[in-house]
């Protein structure tokens, strides 16, 4: 009797017509990818090319779900990864991000995951299938989800941090769809 779904996990960016201008096409591509070799972080589809890195497990400590929210908008959610000692960051748009915006951005993560993230958007986690994936290639790395975090007033900086729509600040105005 066969698993009713293969432990490798996959999630696709969900098609949008704007995606046929950014010079990707219009194939699916890989939000996030937990197999074998390790986890593929997709890229922002306007730079997907670019941000895309495939990550080993023997480089990775744990995936890291969470989200943040601000008053009166919508929960900002990502994924990131906390990388062994001396493994360098994977490229990414928060990869060189301040400690002050990190904790502007999430003060309840680790600064180094928050370097190695992506914004959940365009995209769902199914957490049940991630964590049979990672229980089924990396039972040593951790799987942690966090609740949502809520900003208070004063919290998460100006423009460009928190992952408010704005230049710099890794987001969009596409964030705040589910």
């Amino acid at each position: 009797m066969t698993a009713p779904h293969p432990p490798v996990y996959q999630a696709y960016y969900t098609r949008m017509p704007w995606q046929l201008f950014s010079g990707v096409g219009w194939k699916r591509l890989v939000a996030f990818r937990a197999d074998e070799s390790g986890v593929t972080l997709g890229g922002p589809v306007t730079r997907y090319r670019r941000f895309t890195a495939l990550v080993p497990w023997r480089d990775i400590e744990a995936v890291v779900v969470w989200a943040t929210k601000k008053p009166m908008k919508r929960p900002i959610r990502r994924i990131g990864l906390k990388l062994r000692q001396g493994v360098p960051d994977v490229p990414g748009p928060d990869s060189t991000i301040s400690p002050q915006a990190a904790v502007s951005a999430a003060p309840h993560i680790e600064y180094q995951v928050v370097r190695n993230n992506r914004v959940i958007v365009f995209w769902k986690v199914d957490h049940t299938r991630l964590a049979a994936a990672v229980r089924a290639f990396a039972p040593h790395v951790q799987l942690r989800a966090h609740p949502v975090h809520r900003l208070r007033p004063g919290q998460g900086g100006g423009p460009g941090y928190g992952g408010s729509p704005g230049y710099g600040s890794g987001g969009s105005i596409f964030d705040i769809m589910p």
